[in-house]
């Protein structure tokens, strides 16, 4: 089974989070701004809650994909206040004809001084374990 991983951050948390994903998967981490231009079994897309939505680029990146090179997406990300963006992620996904895996993962996120130091090397480990477990 083949997997990409793409992220959007504007902390950095996600990045961290997508680098342990892909780590686990044997792919490269890669922002949004790179297109799925081969095909995959399973896209790994982080991303988190921005102004209690995904962010607009998150949005286009979904709409954007050919369904003809991504099997599924899998969701994961983290946040300060709101939880997973699972929802919002899969209303884009069905826009796009793209099936959304219900397995996803989500962990806090450090912003400001809300949770400090998350994810943290626990939150990274349970991410790559996660990945791991969709692959098989």
């Amino acid at each position: 089974m083949k997997a990409a991983v793409r992220y959007y951050t504007k902390t950095g948390n996600t990045k961290r989070l997508a680098d342990a994903v892909a780590a686990a998967v044997g792919a490269e981490a890669l922002p949004i701004s790179v297109p799925v231009s081969e095909p995959v079994d399973v896209l790994f897309l982080g991303n988190s809650y921005y102004a209690f939505t995904i962010d607009p680029e998150v949005r286009d990146f979904i709409r954007s994909l050919n369904p003809e090179l991504v099997g599924r997406i899998v969701n994961f990300g983290s946040a300060a206040l709101l939880n997973s963006t699972y929802k919002k992620v899969k209303a884009e996904a069905d826009k796009a004809g793209i099936r959304m895996d219900e397995r996803e993962f989500h962990c806090k996120g450090e912003f400001k001084n809300i949770h400090k130091g998350r994810p943290d090397e626990a939150d990274l480990k349970a991410a790559a374990e996660f990945a791991g477990r969709i692959m098989k």
